[in-house]
């Protein structure tokens, strides 16, 4: 059934009602092109919202204080309850963008979802055990490695498709711009958000793992002397010198002098986002550390998806605090 109702452009009012047909000024905007239906809503918007310049101006300021409230908040929390911030942020990591892409239908999002957290979980289960198993510690960390590894590429892909759509480079192949365009973001986004995640319950697993063994405590002493030929990662013997090359895993000295598995403090520095000795404490130098060139992004990369972390983790918590300070206040 067409409709027809009032807009005002231009200072002239237009009565668009369901009576008043014999009015010239009126039209039936189901007939209208879908640049002129959206030029009519934006007319209504626009003399829906006119006068309202100081209720705007105060919303604006709600949401300013709210944000510098908020950002002061989050920061006093997590230097002084890390554990309880860690644990609330990985939560809302998990939970706030499953809600938005159910919201949405967005099924092929939901099944690497449901992928992710039954390994992830299982995993996760694996690496609080107490006594833990021997095989635990590699497990863990190859497949966090992993998920690391495909996140970034899948993200420098996604923003490759990006750039390349914004040059134009998809006109080559006949691809459409939107398409490109969403295929890129779809990617940035799958890349960043696991990548997120996954360091999340990484860094976890890792303190369950690390406190189990017994050669690493948050604060304090360790619980047992760490001898020479034994990696106090996993706390399993060392079979390679670091000066030979192993067949499966190499062998890495800090400069500390404590020795670990390579793929252990790899694991630990930078999928668990530890840098420092498991047993001593001391600052890892992770340039001299990582000294490959192609493997330096990856300490960049890091610091990119904590600061993603505080934008899917908590901005959609403080907007929606705006919009409830808003509502209450009676502000539209």
């Amino acid at each position: 059934m067409a409709g027809v109702f009032e807009v005002e452009v231009d200072g002239v009012e237009h009565d668009h009602g369901q009576d008043h047909h014999h009015d010239p000024n009126q039209f039936d905007v189901s007939k209208l092109s879908p640049e002129e239906k959206w030029r009519v809503e934006h007319a209504r918007m626009h003399a829906k919202h006119k006068g309202h310049e100081a209720m705007h101006a105060e919303m604006v300021l709600i949401l300013i204080v709210t944000l510098v409230v908020a950002q002061l908040v989050l920061v006093q929390w997590k230097q002084r309850h890390p554990k309880s911030y860690n644990l609330v942020t990985l939560f809302q990591m998990w939970v706030v963008p499953l809600y938005f892409t159910t919201k949405l239908h967005w099924w092929r999002f939901l099944t690497t979802w449901f992928i992710f957290s039954v390994i992830t979980a299982y995993i996760s289960f694996r690496a609080t055990r107490k006594p833990l198993a021997c095989t635990t510690p590699r497990l863990v960390y190859k497949w966090f490695l992993l998920l690391y590894k495909i996140s970034y590429a899948t993200g420098i892909v996604g923003y490759s498709v990006v750039m390349f759509t914004l040059f134009g480079i998809n006109l080559i192949f006949r691809i459409k711009p939107e398409d490109a365009m969403d295929f890129g973001v779809s990617l940035l986004f799958y890349g960043l958000y696991y990548g997120v995640l996954g360091r999340d319950f990484a860094e976890m697993c890792a303190d369950f793992m690390a406190s189990t063994v017994g050669y690493y405590s948050a604060s304090g002493m360790p619980t047992k002397h760490l001898s020479d030929n034994i990696c106090a990662v996993c706390g399993q013997p060392i079979l390679v010198d670091v000066s030979e090359e192993g067949i499966i895993e190499n062998t890495y000295r800090l400069s500390c002098n404590h020795v670990f598995h390579e793929f252990c403090i790899r694991g630990w520095c930078i999928v668990g986002k530890k840098q420092m000795c498991p047993y001593c404490k001391e600052k890892v130098d992770l340039k001299r550390m990582f000294s490959n060139p192609w493997e330096r992004p990856h300490v960049m990369y890091g610091q990119l998806l904590d600061w993603l972390r505080y934008l899917v983790a908590w901005q959609p918590v403080i907007i929606g605090l705006v919009q409830g300070i808003n509502y209450v206040l009676g502000l539209e």
